[in-house]
């Protein structure tokens, strides 16, 4: 199984759109302030999608965090704004513990990363809209899930396959 992940979209829909049309996912996960996008992803896939809202999605029914199971990990999903990610893991990191997870998706600080934070994986897609990391690519993640249920993560970039791909 694939699962997009993605973040941070602020009403642009055609770089989502490529992500879904390069991967083909069986999954999707948008970490927040899709500012009406995620009302989208439902024409532009086929995949069950999950949203959770941003600080940017003012009076959206969307929640705030949602845990999920998946293989063998139990997944917290959450735009990250109310656990101070843009100064560090150690507020996301003990409610995603509180839950029962160790895998944690989270968008906000527009950067993506995978990172191994004690017994958890916490992993950020960035902004495949408006990136901030030094080489302002678009970037998105891949989950891959095998038949174990154990988790493959690749962050990847819309300039990487243009690239790869001769665009």
């Amino acid at each position: 199984m694939k699962i997009l992940v993605v973040s941070d979209t602020h009403g642009k829909s055609e770089n989502l759109r490529d992500a879904i049309e390069i991967e083909k996912p069986d999954r999707i996960y948008h970490l927040g302030d899709g500012q009406g996008v995620e009302d989208n992803i439902w024409m532009m896939s086929q995949a069950p999608v999950e949203c959770v809202c941003g600080n940017c999605d003012w009076g959206t029914p969307l929640q705030n965090e949602i845990v999920l199971e998946v293989g063998k990990h139990v997944i917290f999903l959450t735009h990250g704004h109310y656990y101070g990610v843009n100064y560090g893991y150690e507020q996301i990191a003990d409610a995603a513990r509180a839950k029962g997870c160790d895998v944690v998706l989270y968008g906000h600080t527009h950067v993506p990363t995978i990172d191994h934070y004690g017994d958890l994986v916490i992993a950020n897609p960035g902004s495949i809209s408006y990136p901030r990391q030094n080489s302002r690519e678009h970037t998105y993640m891949t989950i891959l899930v095998d038949n174990e249920g154990e988790f493959k993560y690749d962050l990847h970039s819309l300039e990487e396959y243009d690239r790869t791909h001769g665009n």
